[in-house]
Formats: C-alpha cells, sequence, structure tokens
C-alpha cells in the first residue's frame, strides 16, 4: 500500500547519505592537503582551504543531525506498521472465529426459530465488520490516485450528511435521533466519494467513542465567505490535547492493541486529513465546550446553493378578435 510514497521516502535518505559520505571524503582530503598547502601555497590559499573544510565538517553535522531524524521516524512508523498488524489480524480472526463457530452450531444441531434468527444476526455484523474493514483499505489504497476534473461534481452536502448518519446508526443498530443534524446548505466541489470517505469516518468515530448513550451532533455553518465548517461532536471521554496532532498519522491508534476494546486499523483519520488537505480544506480538533467530548471541524470550500427562482406563471395569450389573421 501506499508504495509511491515509500519510494520517495527512501529516496531521501539514500541521497543525503551520499551526500554525506562525499563531503567527508573532501573534508578528509582538505585536512590532509593543508600542512602541504600552509608551506607551499600563500596565506590566501590556507585559510581557504580552512573555510571550506569548516563548511563541509558543519554540513556533515547538519547531516547527521537529520539522519537521526529520518532513522527515528523510520522507527516510529515501523511501530505504527507492526501496531496496524496487529489491529488488522485481530480485526479480521475476530469475526472469522465468530461466523465459524455460528456456522458450525447450526450444521450441528438443531436450533429454535428464535436462536436460528439471533444467529443469522450475529453473523451479518461480522461480515459489516470485515466489510468496513476491507473498505478501509481500499479507501487508502485510493489515496495516491488524484481525481481528474471530469471526476468533480457539484455535492450538495446536506443530503450526503443526512445519508452517513442514517448509515453509521443502522451500522451500529441506535436510533436515527442519535445524531442530531443542524444543518445549511452547502455545495462543495470534490469527487462525491471523497467527501463520503471523509464524513463517513468521522461520524463512525464519533459514535465508536462517544458515552453511554451515545449522544452526537453534526452541524454545519458558513464561518467565513467561501468555506463551509462542518462540526462533528460527541460526548465521549476526549482525547488529550498533546495527543490531538498525532491521531492522524498513518496507522495511529492511541493505547496498545492488546488493550483495545474499540475496532478499527488507524487509518480512518489519515484519510479523513488526506483528502481534506486534496480539498484545499483544513481539519482541527477541540475539547467540547460544555462537559466531555471531542469536536472535529473541518472547513472546506463551498458557497451556497443557487436559489432556484418560481417559474412565471403561464399567460394565456388573448384571444383573437373577430377576423383576426392566425
Amino acid at each position: 500500500m501506499d508504495f509511491p510514497s515509500r519510494r520517495r521516502s527512501l529516496g531521501w535518505p539514500i541521497a543525503l547519505g551520499v551526500v554525506m559520505i562525499v563531503l567527508l571524503v573532501a573534508l578528509t582530503i582538505g585536512w590532509l592537503l593543508l600542512p602541504w598547502a600552509g608551506e607551499a601555497w600563500n596565506r590566501g590559499a590556507f585559510w581557504t582551504i580552512v573555510v571550506l573544510g569548516t563548511i563541509f565538517l558543519v554540513l556533515v553535522l547538519v547531516g547527521v543531525v537529520l539522519y537521526l531524524t529520518l532513522t527515528i521516524k523510520a522507527f516510529r512508523l515501523n511501530q505504527r506498521q507492526s501496531n496496524f498488524i496487529d489491529s488488522v489480524t485481530h480485526e479480521l480472526k475476530s469475526p472469522i472465529a465468530s461466523l465459524k463457530l455460528y456456522l458450525q452450531t447450526l450444521s450441528r444441531r438443531p436450533v429454535s426459530g428464535e436462536e436460528a434468527a439471533e444467529f443469522y444476526r450475529f453473523m451479518l455484523d461480522d461480515l459489516e465488520r470485515l466489510d468496513t474493514l476491507i473498505n478501509h483499505m481500499l479507501d487508502a489504497a485510493r489515496l495516491d490516485q488524484r481525481p481528474a476534473e471530469a471526476e468533480l461534481s457539484d455535492v450538495d452536502l446536506a443530503p450526503l450528511l443526512e445519508n452517513a448518519a442514517a448509515t453509521a446508526c443502522r451500522r451500529y443498530h441506535l436510533p436515527e435521533d442519535t445524531i442530531h443534524l443542524e444543518l445549511t446548505p452547502a455545495v462543495v466541489r470534490a469527487r462525491p466519494i471523497d467527501l463520503e470517505m471523509v464524513f463517513r469516518n468521522l461520524i463512525d468515530n464519533a459514535i465508536k467513542y462517544a458515552g453511554a448513550p451515545p449522544e452526537v451532533r453534526v452541524q454545519t455553518r458558513f464561518a467565513r465567505p467561501g468555506f463551509v465548517t462542518v462540526g462533528i461532536s460527541d460526548n465521549g471521554p476526549g482525547i488529550p490535547a498533546k495527543l490531538r496532532r498525532k491521531i492522524f498519522g498513518r496507522f495511529v491508534r492511541l493505547g496498545s492493541e492488546l488493550e483495545r476494546e474499540k475496532p478499527g486499523t488507524g487509518l480512518g483519520l489519515f484519510i479523513v486529513r488526506t483528502l481534506v488537505q486534496r480539498l484545499k480544506g483544513a481539519i482541527h480538533v477541540y475539547a467540547a465546550v460544555q462537559g466531555s467530548g471531542t469536536v472535529f471541524e473541518v472547513e472546506l470550500p463551498a458557497r451556497a446553493p443557487e436559489q432556484k427562482s418560481e417559474s412565471p406563471s403561464a399567460i394565456e395569450p388573448e384571444a383573437s378578435a373577430p377576423g383576426a389573421r392566425m
């Protein structure tokens, strides 16, 4: 997944390493020539070599610092990837084991109609969980594919948010009034699937990490000209301020996978941030103003929908005078 960016990330450390090796060779040769240059050349040549050697030494030290920084980033990325593998393994193993158990039970012994209906409901939930995991993987794989101009269209945001909210409530078997909608009509120029991925992930996260009973609010408003702000808030425990920037990284999930209670892959918010930035927007995370909870605010270029003018009433033609030419 994301092979082009992986190639880019490898190219930068390799280029830095080559430059550092060249600088070290030049620095070594310069210092070896320095005593000879002091005797054979004039004073200006001597100090020229000294200054160049000092500059090269500083550049090597800067390169070492950069290389250490890249090494630390690579180490952290490996940790997140390991975390991601653990998460995906758990997300695949749990529903598959559950499906296997229910199917074995149905095939080995007779069950009542109520039990069978309950088994089928549990199996559908497991399939929904697998489907969500696969969709996340496919969404992440599509991030490198920038949309062509022909794929963009004017998307009415209010119906899209209503559909995302209803879908999330059905998935978690919640009443539809769990998500309170306060929507101002707005039109965003984008690919519909991109907007669906952004708000599907945010609403799903809000429900997943909300309190009991869950309370989620989705609001839209024009905070400044030319931009619509979509706020999605929940009544959960909230996110510590020092971790709010980290949650948008690839494969990042707070806590340990061994102690995880909520399903997920650590890709949802990474997908959200990438798509919002591609749409020339911004995303921010705040603590709830009242009580506990988290507020995600997405700001996107948008305009108000055009008001449909009322069609003028049909004007009946005047009756022709007798003898008038038709």
